[in-house]
């Protein structure tokens, strides 16, 4: 039996979300499928890319084709690199950063609103310290 990697669609018209899956390679799109071996959401910043890796290379060792698309995936998670023994098996997958607890952001900022303060009453009174200068010969050149 041929098997291929590919994508199987699910989600809204507008808001499509895949599986990486090992069908059949004469079954429909999103027919039956032998397993599951991954996720793919496209419409999140960044992309949303899981593929197990275990699983990725055992079918790909036992001879299933990847689509193109798949295996776009599998450079960008480095389990291509593993699979061909190229170098840069840590791939390019972009992660989304941490969410920071909300006392956390507050805290940061009433900390960042504390320095502000700090140095502009600095520099009023660094200003106030400065002796003022007189401005009488800039007025006479004016004059003249």
């Amino acid at each position: 039996m041929a098997t291929k990697i590919r994508l199987k669609r699910l989600g809204k018209i507008h808001a499509p979300f895949y599986r990486v899956v090992v069908a059949d390679s004469r079954s429909r799109r999103d027919g039956r499928v032998i397993e599951e071996i991954g996720k793919y959401h496209p419409t999140e910043e960044p992309s949303l890319i899981e593929i197990t890796s275990e699983r990725a290379l055992y079918w790909l060792g036992v001879g299933a084709q990847p689509t193109a698309q798949v295996e776009v995936l599998l450079k960008i998670t480095g389990d291509w690199q593993k699979f061909k023994g190229l170098p840069g098996t840590e791939g390019t997958l972009r992660t989304k950063a941490g969410k920071v607890a909300a006392t956390a952001a507050v805290e940061a900022v009433a900390a960042d609103a504390e320095k502000a303060k700090a140095t502009a009453s600095a520099k009023a009174a660094k200003k106030a310290a400065e002796p003022e200068t007189e401005t009488a010969p800039a007025v006479e050149d004016e004059q003249a």
